[in-house]
């Protein structure tokens, strides 16, 4: 930890850059699976899928920089290297074969899905240790993440 004339107990800032930076590792891997989407749609409805998991991996590119950042305000190294994401994420590996929409579909809302229930996870953790403001953070993230989700969504058929 770094000197910083933030008001949080050293204690608090210590379990918070943790918490944080097992989001980042899994945050950076999130885009690259969405990302990998994005690359390798193929088949009906591409363009509309291909555009929509761009416009994900933006937002999920802001939420990885906002972990990042308050892992820094508290005082912390942001340990956002991809080898360390390899490491350190708790998200299921993508499967790299799959080429339909619907597939990358469902496979983009449930990592969406996984790293937002995580982010809810955080965000109680986070208050139960007295850091509002990260548990804020979380929740923000996890809110638009449920926004994400049913954008992805959207392109299911609900007749199927």
């Amino acid at each position: 930890m770094v000197f910083t004339h933030n008001t949080l107990s050293e204690n608090i800032r210590v379990q918070s850059v943790e918490l944080l930076n097992r989001h980042l590792a899994a945050a950076i891997d999130l885009h690259a699976q969405v990302k990998h989407a994005h690359w390798n749609v193929r088949g009906p409805g591409f363009i509309a899928v291909h555009e929509l998991f761009d416009k994900v991996a933006g937002e999920v590119d802001a939420y990885t920089d906002q972990i990042a950042e308050r892992a820094g305000a508290l005082g912390g190294v942001a340990r956002g290297t991809v080898q360390t994401a390899m490491e350190r994420s708790f998200l299921t590996t993508y499967a790299l074969d799959i080429a339909d929409p619907k597939e990358h579909v469902f496979a983009v809302a449930a990592t969406l899905a996984a790293f937002g229930q995580s982010a809810r996870e955080a965000s109680d953790l986070a208050a139960g240790f007295g850091d509002a403001n990260t548990a804020d953070l979380f929740t923000h993230i996890s809110r638009g993440l449920d926004q994400q989700i049913w954008l992805v969504e959207s392109h299911i058929d609900p007749e199927q």
